[in-house]
Order: C-alpha cells, then sequence, then structure tokens
C-alpha cells in the first residue's frame, strides 16, 4: 500500500502543537529517526508508519522533523523567513515555493 502524503514540498504549514509556520523540504513515507530522538522529541507520540516532514522554521535558523499528524495547512500562505530557503527553492509563487533546479 503506497502512502499518501497530505502535505507537498514547498507547501507552506502551521504547527498545530507550537504555533509555528514553516515550510516543507522533504517529506519521510514513515519515521526515519532514530528510537532515541522518537523518545525524547515525540513526546505525543505520533503515529510511525504515517508521513513525516522535514520544515525550515519561519522567522529562525531551525529545522524541524515534524509527524503530518500535528501540521495543517496554512490558510493565507506568505513567504516565510529562513536562512537557507534559498537552498531549496528558486521562487515563490501563489502561496508555494518551486524549484528549478534538477
Amino acid at each position: 500500500m503506497d502512502t499518501v502524503c497530505k502535505f507537498n514540498i514547498g507547501q507552506i504549514i502551521h504547527h498545530l502543537r507550537f504555533d509555528y509556520r514553516g515550510v516543507i523540504i522533504d517529506v519521510d513515507a514513515d519515521f526515519q529517526g532514530s528510537e532515541e530522538w522518537y523518545r525524547e522529541m515525540a513526546r505525543s507520540k505520533p503515529p510511525r508508519n504515517k508521513p513525516w516532514y522535514h520544515v525550515l522554521v519561519d522567522k529562525s535558523n531551525a529545522m524541524t522533523y515534524v509527524a503530518e499528524q500535528n501540521l495543517e495547512e496554512e490558510l493565507s500562505p506568505r513567504p516565510i523567513q529562513h536562512p537557507l530557503v534559498e537552498e531549496y527553492f528558486s521562487r515563490f509563487e501563489e502561496g508555494s515555493y518551486l524549484t528549478d533546479f534538477c
């Protein structure tokens, strides 16, 4: 059975628990971190067999790894401020980041 991801690379999201905005830069079909990381960081014990997302956090230098259940679509997507945005994307159009990279 193929995993269906709710969010896409380049999409602006909102974190439900920690109330931050960000942009998705990568997706794992299921949890790919260590057991130790999961015990330490995933306090709400989100499912490991659902998608997890790598996110650049707006107005920060942080990058997070977030379970799908903790994210929602940002209803008024606007560009984020993060020093690595240009490393991953070439432009922001119609509420989403896009890339021309190979």
